[in-house]
């Protein structure tokens, strides 16, 4: 997580195992990840049963919970499932 803060963009997926929504969306956050334009974007998952803190100290109230980070700060935040499409017109209008 740490290198995720450090990176220019980073897209952070607070999630847990027994989320049915959140195991939804890890097939569509894989799916935008691996896309050519999505390079310079650092993709970290945070289970949220393992670090709580974690997710307390991002304000994670309910999941899944997306946040995309610039230089370590928050610039867009996705509550919820989304479409490939929605999440990734998300994360490039953050890098704008």
């Amino acid at each position: 997580f740490d290198s995720a803060l450090k990176a220019d963009f980073a897209f952070v997926d607070f999630f847990a195992e027994w989320c049915m929504p959140c195991v939804m969306m890890s097939p569509v956050i894989d799916e935008v990840s691996v896309k050519k334009d999505m390079k310079k974007v650092h993709f970290v998952k945070v289970n949220v049963d393992d670090f709580g803190e974690l997710a307390e100290k991002f304000g994670v109230m309910s999941i899944p919970n997306m946040i995309i980070l610039k230089k370590g700060k928050e610039v867009g935040r996705i509550v919820g499932g989304v479409s490939a499409e929605a999440l990734e017109e998300k994360i490039k209008s953050c890098m704008k």
